[in-house]
């Protein structure tokens, strides 16, 4: 084993573990209000290692078989590492001991992991150490009586996922021999019983993972209990973690007929219920999870498309959906109540109010409705292209129709922050870090909107 190629290739991860050993120790010493800054500090550190890696082209196997980097892998993490800034920055208010950022940099920590598996066992490593500190999060600075309720489900959740995840596995082991993620992609196209029920378990675990309907059932419950900053960090990085680990699994082999149709139909009712559903949605948090239900089925269908583009497909809706989901909790008005500051109800009256919160607001919903010239649109237009490319042209025709259901409930918010006047006086805290996660969101975002080749280049 070369200790400078393990150094050199998990460099991102030993920067967030040097993070994670720093902040416990200032919880020994009594010192938690250095703990975001440090957080911060290591967050933008193992970024900036991840983007320098990819810039040089770097690639290596460390551990072969089980971890591996090249400048793909380098540039998803350092794109993830760069969304949990904002994250960051909203918790300040929420969040004043230690205790948040050591669990945040551990679940950030599994996310880099997944990204970089070459076996069932690292990504099984990956995706436990990403989930379980989010059982905790959901639970720190809860302020409404649901959020215990909300991390129990949200564990249960996360725990069934895993039972099946390990039993496709088992399978996939049982028939191969082997760990490798190979083995998925051999089973894809094997007409071994087998195979087949293992290829099906896990992409199972990974729609439980995802929430991908009729598995999405206490995911809003877990969003709505959740506080925002939690919520936000679950709604972006958990979720992009969960659908790039299973980029990682699919890699680039076609996807035959059988899978497709699995690929397919749940993804395509996800669309339309995840739409339907928010419609019915008073409660903000409750209309994302929903939204976030419908925005997994578009992202599933980026597997059915020519193996070579789905990568750059599935990078770029991840990086456009998560840029416009933490613009829309960081323009949200906070009060002392969070049940009443996270009614639709509260968003009266907005523009009136905070203009510049309701225009980051109405940015951030005409974008994940689709709206062209906006990310949002190009992110779709880039996974129905690859889609029909790949000859399925009618799914893809379905989820287009699926998708723009949801425009409704998106213009809805808009409609209460720009047309209804403020009918009760809703008291907010103005916060600058909310502020700067604002900003720190909406410049990539134009930059994704007015160069989208530049940046599908980076991918």
């Amino acid at each position: 084993m070369n200790w400078q190629d393990v150094g050199l290739a998990m460099l991102p991860e030993h920067l967030l573990l040097v993070g994670i050993v720093l902040v416990i120790f200032l919880e020994l010493v009594d010192r938690p209000r250095g703990a975001l800054a440090l957080t911060v500090v290591a967050v933008v550190a193992a970024t900036a290692a991840a983007a320098l890696l990819a810039s040089k082209g770097y690639a290596s196997a460390p551990f072969a078989g089980h971890f591996s980097v090249d400048p793909a892998t380098l540039t998803a993490k350092a794109l993830l590492l760069a969304l949990v800034l904002p994250t960051l920055l909203l918790s300040r208010d929420d969040f004043t001991d230690t205790r948040f950022h050591i669990l945040l940099l551990s679940s950030v920590y599994g996310v880099c992991l997944l990204l970089s598996a070459d076996s069932f066992l690292t990504m099984f490593l990956g995706l436990e150490i990403m989930s379980l500190p989010v059982y905790v999060l959901v639970l720190l600075a809860f302020q409404r009586p649901e959020g215990p309720e909300a991390a129990l489900k949200y564990l249960v959740i996360s725990s069934a996922a895993t039972a099946t995840f390990l039993m496709g596995v088992s399978l996939l082991y049982g028939g191969t021999g082997t760990l490798a993620l190979s083995a998925f992609s051999q089973a894809l196209g094997s007409p071994n019983t087998m195979a087949q029920a293992a290829v099906v378990l896990v992409v199972v675990a990974f729609f439980l993972k995802a929430a991908i309907v009729p598995f999405h059932a206490w995911a809003p419950d877990a969003y709505e209990g959740a506080s925002v900053p939690v919520t936000a960090y679950m709604a972006t990085i958990v979720k992009a973690g969960v659908l790039l680990a299973a980029l990682r699994l699919f890699g680039t082999t076609p996807v035959g007929r059988p899978m497709a149709d699995l690929l397919t139909l749940l993804p395509l009712i996800s669309m339309v219920w995840g739409n339907l559903a928010a419609i019915r949605q008073t409660s903000f948090r409750r209309m994302i999870a929903y939204s976030s239900i419908a925005h997994a089925g578009y992202l599933f269908f980026a597997f059915l498309g020519a193996g070579p583009g789905r990568f750059q497909a599935v990078m770029f809706y991840i990086v456009t959906y998560a840029l416009m989901n933490l613009l829309a909790f960081a323009s949200l008005p906070r009060g002392s109540d969070d049940a009443a500051s996270d009614r639709l109800d509260s968003l009266k009256g907005l523009y009136q109010r905070r203009p510049f919160a309701a225009l980051m607001l109405g940015l951030a919903m005409l974008s994940l409705a689709g709206i062209p010239p906006l990310p949002g649109f190009i992110a779709k237009f880039l996974i129905f292209k690859n889609v029909i490319a790949a000859g399925y042209t009618v799914y893809a025709v379905l989820g287009l129709i699926g998708s723009y259901l949801g425009i409704y409930f998106y213009l809805r918010v808009i409609q209460y922050a720009f047309m209804s006047a403020d009918a009760v006086s809703q008291p907010s805290n103005e916060r600058t870090l909310a502020l700067s996660a604002s900003v720190l969101c909406l410049v990539p975002a134009v930059l994704v909107a007015l160069f989208p080749g530049w940046f599908i280049g980076l991918l």
